[in-house]
């Protein structure tokens, strides 16, 4: 059984809050920048924040994801979870930041103790001057568990392969608009 909560009030797990929006990102972590083109105009960019904001799009990875509510605040708690019964794992999140404003949309979250990565991922609808819509991840993370670290190179490139599955799943949502 998935939880909510790892347990009342555990904190986050990595001393970087809200690290995503500065740069350079804070060392001693892998890295993960992706930005893509989503679609075009003011449409498609409030459909693209609501799915952002609902968790629609990680739902949409046929991930597990339960929150506390959606829209997403600063606070909310969100579990994300793979797998089936005993080989289920679960990753415990708290969102440190939102963005709802007339051209950018989105949030980040951190990882709070039982997550397999410490670290902090933001995930950012923008509306360009130009009319293009464009989604963006950044992400900064290591190893928190023994099979992450066994992973070691693998992890990145499936934190890479899961941004470019939010992308492709966020243009399919904000095209239906």
């Amino acid at each position: 059984m998935t939880r909510l909560l790892s347990s009342p009030r555990e904190g986050l797990s990595y001393p970087d809050r809200g690290a995503t929006a500065r740069r350079p990102l804070p060392g001693g972590y892998h890295h993960l920048r992706h930005r893509a083109p989503i679609g075009r105009g003011r449409a498609v960019f409030e459909a693209a924040g609501t799915a952002l904001t609902t968790l629609a799009v990680h739902r949409g990875t046929g991930f597990a994801v339960h929150a506390e509510h959606t829209p997403v605040r600063t606070g909310t708690r969100v579990t994300v979870g793979l797998g089936f019964g005993p080989l289920r794992v679960t990753a415990p999140c708290e969102v440190v930041a939102t963005t709802y404003a007339p051209d950018r949309a989105g949030f980040a979250y951190g990882t709070l103790t039982g997550h397999p990565e410490s670290g902090e991922e933001s995930f950012l609808v923008e509306l360009a001057a130009d009319g293009t819509v464009w989604f963006e991840v950044t992400a900064f993370s290591r190893p928190a568990v023994w099979y992450t670290r066994l992973a070691g190179p693998v992890v990145p490139f499936l934190q890479l392969r899961y941004a470019r599955w939010c992308t492709r799943i966020l243009r399919r949502l904000a095209a239906r608009g």
